[in-house]
């Protein structure tokens, strides 16, 4: 669960959409992912950050299942994980909605001056109504920068410092 948590919050991707993540749609080699289940129903191709990257590489080693973040269910994907983000806000007494990881992300993004045709391909909101964003080539590449500035920024709220190469962090599970 810390680790979905993470992911939502490094991402700034709607809890859907990181749920339903298939290994066979993360590439490692290239530092990528691309996700099919979206919101307006358009692909998206990211790149990983370093942060993302190790997370993700200590998860290719957990049990077999097609899905990044798997679940009990017939879906095979974690679905509704209520209980355990009221379990996560009862040990943190902070309150947060999956929603709330989005929008610390794209907050982050917009506070460090991430152009907003940059953050909006982030988070795949699209800009019908803005003619000069149909000018504008926001390629895997062309994101990664902005992705890691993001996460690195978010590292610094946890005094982690990003230039030391600590770049991934667990958090022990109970029972």
């Amino acid at each position: 669960m810390a680790d979905y948590l993470l992911f939502l919050l490094f991402t700034g991707l709607r809890r859907q959409e990181a749920a339903t993540l298939k290994w066979s749609n993360i590439d490692l080699n290239d530092c990528s992912f691309t996700l099919t289940n979206t919101k307006n129903r358009e692909p998206l191709t990211l790149p990983l950050t370093d942060f993302i990257s190790h997370l993700l590489q200590s998860r290719k080693t957990a049990p077999a299942s097609e899905y990044v973040f798997a679940g009990d269910g017939k879906a095979g994907y974690l679905i509704e994980p209520r209980r355990q983000v009221q379990k996560v806000v009862e040990l943190s007494g902070v309150s947060f909605t999956l929603h709330d990881l989005r929008r610390t992300f794209i907050t982050v993004a917009e506070s460090i001056d991430i152009s907003a045709y940059a953050f909006k391909r982030m988070v795949n909101h699209k800009l019908n109504n803005d003619v000069t964003a149909g000018y504008i080539v926001n390629d895997v590449e062309r994101l990664r920068k902005p992705m890691e500035q993001v996460s690195m920024q978010l590292l610094r709220h946890f005094n982690i410092d990003p230039e030391r190469k600590v770049l991934y962090f667990s958090i022990p599970h109970e029972g």
